[in-house]
């Protein structure tokens, strides 16, 4: 073990160890002493924090005084004078006047900590040397350099422990901390849908990536950050709260809980000089332990029991002397002999290849052997991948007189990697691997022309890197809810504008569109993103809305439409139709109640000067529609009666079933009819209604005003425009919407109200012209649009029965006969349950098949019309031939009106009509 101890007394070279938490400093006063000498070095241990204090350092000094040493990059001016580098890429063999390492304390990390230890034991500057870390390696450091000169850094800040938050409560300029990709990338979703967006920050970004995100943060184009460990090391940022989504993570060989100096670390971000810094934990991490939270919040940890090491001066005479070395133990007990470490596994895999073993004779190609085995595995891909990558490498630099990489070779992996297609995952990958080849490149000795391998490679991790931070950018930040979160949290002032076609604008971003008198938000919004937006509209719109709702007011009644659904649709002359209003229930039928369709941009006064305009709009739409019922409703001069009949037709909606009103009907004088069919009311044997409300528009009309007032949901839809007739069980229905619209249940059809009245007049006339009977009527099937099998149920409906009629020579013959008492279940309103089609057609074939079914009462008729035919019957076995008028005769059912089973209600329209009556 080689050991540089410092010695101030005797004039040597000064070593100091700056120990403190993060963001105390340490790195700035680094910089600081090392650009008061002619020369320097210093170690940083990430490439990113290389190049972060690269650029720092040029734009100081300038750019031809500063060189950048990496794996992965290299700029070395002829005349440089200060190197700032890897720890792994520090050149040890050029002499500097300051020489400085960073992290100090990853001496005990377990992969990497061997390389930090030699530096620490044998990197010294001519004239000072400076360690910076944490103060648990302190013991340690003393143990091995007695004369360091320590000098602690008091953090000028608070870190305090805050408790438990959910992700979508955090406070602006949070970092949620978690520990692998998935578990970032689902965190940075649920910011986005929450907050609008969020910077993403791994270990596997590229440095130029990584910085992008950053720097998106950092110009407050989003306010929050999720990443893992690597923001814990050097990423200079203004964090208010560091949460922890988890505390334990994967390290390479198995899960393990993170220790309090590395929470430390990470929590230690949140503040900055002065400024107070909060820590808390979210997601699925309840808490964190008392003696924990005081460990982190007053920097007090254990201090470090042991540094890993590997022996520095390596045998290189065969590569079994060159594994013995590796293994050689340590010269102190608090020291740890670094195992398992990448660049040892590779070797002990490629000395197991017989080719590569075979080349490998002599020290300059172990040696290369061994500078071949520390090509970093970015991707962490599986030991036989990577190595089989290394031993291609050692075999073509050990290949004949030139021992140099293939260009061709070189050229076709790197033109696999050149590409920006795929997604995140895909774009981490490549950049990983290029970040190998970078390496390789920068090898100027393996390859020819290295300054064009090391630029095409340097180019392709930047065009990755671009389209990488591009899709980070497109998945995690939605750029328009970041900027009006923020506007909006700042009461900023915002800038809309409403395009023609109703897409609302605010500061430049479409967020959402006005339909009818209400803002919808983008559908692409949801949670606490869409509030953000409705907010930002109902800041942005205040002004906006009275106009609208002027235009409106001015708009002509051919402007509006009532909508099947019961809303009334505003066609303005730039958009599409959008509802702006709907009709509720209101103190009759013909009197709905007008609602204003808007959200809290219309003001209770805009709301009512809406409502007023609709109200006007609909009143003179149903005067139209139903002009003659109207009329009919305003008329003075008619009698108590006919009043009284216009009265019940208003509540019908224009339309009432004659039978209820046979009574009322007989005590009408003939002026009253001439009077009521003067206002355009007709009287059918089935129904009495205005024809002129059965045209399409009025029908459409009549099914909304009835389902508002019957508050029917969903509101069921008439039969189409100029269909008559319709099968029962096509229409869904609740009960009394048939009568309401102008229609009437016959048996399984559905007939408009003029059609039933024709189809009735029809069968009479054939009735009339058959002396009592007649044949299946083809005129009735086509008025009723019906089939020969529905006919029987149809005509059954309309008072008809079915009679075989048997010829002299055995034909049997189907007529239609007058019943002599109409069924029941005949025409009539809208049946309570609508009848199966199966079950519809089963009764059809019965009526049309069955001839016992009405069989007696068809001899009885025979017999009184004095016909000699008779059948053997067994109700008539026990009947006297001698007395025909003691026969049994069927007893009728008595006839009760359909007014007369309804219970009759204080209000009802036939208790009025009772009481006109009785005057």
């Amino acid at each position: 073990m080689t050991l540089h101890t410092s010695h101030p007394a005797q004039g040597g070279p000064r070593v100091t160890a700056v120990l403190g938490p993060t963001n105390t400093g340490k790195t700035y006063l680094a910089i600081e002493r090392m650009l008061g000498h002619s020369t320097g070095m210093i170690g940083f241990p990430l490439r990113l924090l290389a190049r972060e204090n690269y650029d720092r350092i040029a734009r100081i000094r300038g750019a031809n005084q500063v060189a950048l040493i990496t794996g992965e990059e290299k700029i070395v001016p002829p005349h440089a004078r200060y190197f700032v580098c890897t720890v792994e890429s520090m050149p040890l063999d050029r002499r500097v006047s300051f020489l400085a390492v960073d992290e100090i304390q990853l001496c005990a990390d377990r992969e990497r900590g061997h390389v930090f230890t030699d530096r620490l034991l044998n990197a010294r500057g001519l004239d000072e040397t400076m360690f910076l870390g944490a103060e648990t390696i302190r013991p340690l450091l003393k143990r091995l350099i007695p004369e360091a000169h320590f000098v602690t850094r008091p953090r000028f800040s608070t870190l305090s422990y805050t408790g438990y938050k959910k992700v979508t409560r955090l406070p602006r300029r949070s970092a949620v901390v978690a520990f692998s990709a998935a578990d970032v990338y689902s965190l940075a979703e649920l910011v986005r849908r929450q907050r609008g967006g969020t910077a993403v920050v791994l270990g596997a970004l590229s440095p130029r990536a990584r910085n992008a995100q950053v720097e998106m943060y950092q110009a407050g184009e989003v306010d929050y950050l999720v990443a893992t460990d690597a923001i814990g090391m050097g990423l200079n940022m203004d964090l208010d709260h560091v949460a922890f989504a988890r505390l334990g993570k994967f390290d390479g060989r198995g899960p393990r809980r993170l220790t309090a100096p590395e929470l430390a670390q990470i929590a230690g971000r949140a503040g900055r000089h002065m400024s107070d810094g909060t820590f808390g934990v979210t997601a699925e991490v309840t808490g964190i332990e008392e003696e924990l939270i005081e460990q982190i919040e007053t920097h007090a940890f254990e201090p470090l029991k042991a540094l890993t090491w590997r022996a520095s001066r390596l045998d290189y005479r065969s590569v079994g002397s060159l594994r013995r070395s590796l293994e050689e133990r340590p010269p102190q007990p608090f020291l740890m002999r670094q195992r398992d470490a990448d660049d040892m596994a590779a070797l002990e895999i490629l000395s197991c290849n017989e080719e590569v073993l075979a080349r490998a004779q002599n020290p300059a190609t172990v040696r290369l052997l061994w500078e071949i085995c520390q090509i970093p595995d970015f991707r962490k891909l599986l030991t036989d991948h990577h190595t089989a990558l290394l031993a291609r490498i050692f075999l073509q630099l050990t290949d004949g007189e030139k021992g140099k990489l293939s260009q061709d070779w070189v050229a076709k992996q790197l033109e696999q990697i050149d590409t920006t297609l795929g997604d995140i995952e895909t774009l981490v990958e490549r950049i990983a691997h290029i970040r190998t080849w970078n390496y390789i490149a920068h090898r100027g000795d393996w390859i020819d022309d290295p300054a064009y391998w090391q630029e095409r490679a340097r180019g392709i991790e930047e065009k990755l890197s671009d389209a990488l931070h591009d899709r980070l950018t497109q998945r995690f930040v939605d750029r328009r809810s970041a900027v009006l979160v923020k506007r909006l949290k700042d009461q900023d002032d915002l800038v809309a504008a409403v395009r023609a076609d109703g897409e609302v604008l605010v500061e430049g971003h479409a967020i959402g569109r006005l339909e009818g008198l209400g803002f919808i938000v983008d559908d692409k919004a949801v949670g606490d993103e869409a509030k953000a937006l409705r907010t930002a509209a109902r800041r942005a719109l205040a002004g906006e809305m009275p106009a609208l709702v002027r235009k409106l007011e001015e708009t002509p009644d051919t402007g509006f439409r009532l909508m099947p659904d019961g809303r009334i649709g505003w066609k303005r002359e730039e958009g599409d139709e959008a509802a702006v209003g709907r009709l509720r229930r209101g103190d009759s039928m013909l009197k709905p109640r007008v609602e204003a369709l808007g959200d809290d941009l219309l003001t209770p006064a805009l709301r009512d000067r809406v409502e007023a305009r609709l109200s006007a709009w609909l009143a003179a739409t149903i005067g139209d529609a139903l002009g003659p019922l109207a009329k009919a409703l305003a008329e003075d001069s008619l009698s108590g009666t006919a009043r009284g009949i216009v009265f019940q037709l208003g509540e019908g909606l224009g339309s009432l079933p004659a039978a209820p009103l046979a009574p009322v009907l007989k005590l009408l004088q003939e002026a009253d009819r001439k009077a009521l069919a003067r206002l355009g009311v007709r009287f059918g044997t089935e129904s009495m209604f205005f024809p002129a409300l059965l045209k399409p528009k009025a029908v459409a009309l009549r099914a909304v005003l009835w389902s508002v007032h019957e508050q029917a949901r969903p509101i069921p839809h008439p039969p189409p425009p100029g269909r008559v007739s319709v099968p029962a069980e096509e229409l869904e229905a609740p009960e009394g919407f048939v009568p309401a619209i102008g229609y009437i249940a016959v048996g399984p059809r559905l007939l408009r109200l003029d059609m039933a009245e024709r189809i009735a007049a029809t069968a009479r006339r054939l009735l009339r012209a058959g002396e009592g009977s007649f044949l299946p009527s083809a005129e009735i099937m086509s008025l009723a649009g019906c089939t020969a099998e529905e006919l029987p149920a149809l005509l059954a409906a309309l008072g008809y029965r079915t009679v075989e009629q048997k010829a002299e020579d055995g034909t049997i013959t189907v007529v239609f006969r007058k019943a002599q008492h109409r069924p029941k279940g005949g025409a009539k309103n809208r049946p309570k349950r609508k009848p199966r089609a199966k079950a519809a057609e089963q009764a059809v074939n019965q009526q049309a098949t069955s001839p016992e079914q009405g069989q007696p009462e068809e001899k009885r008729a025979r017999k009184g019309r004095g016909r000699a035919e008779k059948k053997s019957v067994p109700e008539e076995k026990n009947e006297r031939q001698d007395r025909p008028d003691r026969r049994r005769q069927p007893k009728p059912a008595p006839r009760q009106s359909a007014a007369a089973k309804r219970p009759q209600a204080f209000d009802s329209p036939f208790a009025v009509l009772k009481d006109l009556l009785r005057k």
